[in-house]
C-alpha cells in the first residue's frame, strides 16, 4: 500500500471534515493543528487482500498519530473501512483497478472515505431477510448514525465516487 502523509498540508479542518476557504481578500489563518490532526491517503489494488490491509493501515495510523479515540469508535471505523473497501473490490474492480482510502482527523471527529473510479452510486438496501448480502451500506449507515456521525456518497470530478463516514471522537449517541 502506498501512503501519502498529511495531505492537508497542515491546514485546519472544520467539523464537517472540510477545510474552510479563506474569505475574499483575507489570507488564510495560520494552522495550529493538534498532533493527531491531518489527512492521510493510501491506495491499494482492488483485490480481496486489500480489505484486511486497509483495515490494518487505518488502525495503525490512528494508533501512530495518537488519535484519542475510544476502542468502540476504532472498531466502528474499522468495520466501516472493511465494508466500503469490500464493496469497491466486489463491485467496482472492473472499472477501477485501484481503491483509495482516506482518513481525516480533526479535533472532534474522524472521517474515513473510500474512493473508486466506478460511476455507479450505490444506495443502502433495506433489511430483506430473504436476501443474502447487499447490506454493507445499510450497516455503514447504521453504525454511523448510532455513533452520532454522518455519511454520504458523492461523485468525484473524475466520474467515480467516494463514500465517506465522519464519526465524532467523543461519544454522541443517536436519538
Amino acid at each position: 500500500m502506498e501512503t501519502i502523509e498529511r495531505e492537508d498540508g497542515g491546514r485546519k479542518m472544520n467539523d464537517s471534515g472540510s477545510v474552510p476557504p479563506a474569505r475574499e481578500g483575507e489570507a488564510p489563518a495560520p494552522a495550529d493543528p493538534l498532533a493527531y490532526e491531518g489527512v492521510w491517503r493510501f491506495t491499494a489494488p482492488a483485490v480481496e487482500e486489500s480489505v484486511p490491509q486497509a483495515r490494518r493501515a487505518v488502525r495503525d495510523l490512528l494508533g501512530r498519530q495518537g488519535v484519542p479515540a475510544q476502542q468502540d469508535l476504532v472498531y466502528s471505523l474499522l468495520l466501516i473501512v472493511s465494508e466500503l473497501v469490500t464493496n469497491s473490490v466486489r463491485h467496482a474492480a472492473l472499472l477501477s483497478p485501484e481503491v483509495a482510502v482516506e482518513v481525516a482527523v480533526g479535533r472532534e471527529w474522524v472521517r474515513v472515505a473510500v474512493e473508486d473510479n466506478h460511476p455507479y452510486r450505490p444506495k443502502a438496501l433495506e433489511a430483506d431477510f430473504g436476501q443474502t448480502g447487499g447490506r454493507g451500506l445499510l450497516l455503514v449507515r447504521e453504525i454511523t448514525r448510532e455513533a452520532g456521525g454522518v455519511c454520504d456518497v458523492e461523485h468525484t470530478s473524475t466520474g467515480g465516487k467516494v463514500i465517506w463516514a465522519a464519526l465524532p471522537l467523543a461519544a454522541t449517541p443517536a436519538p
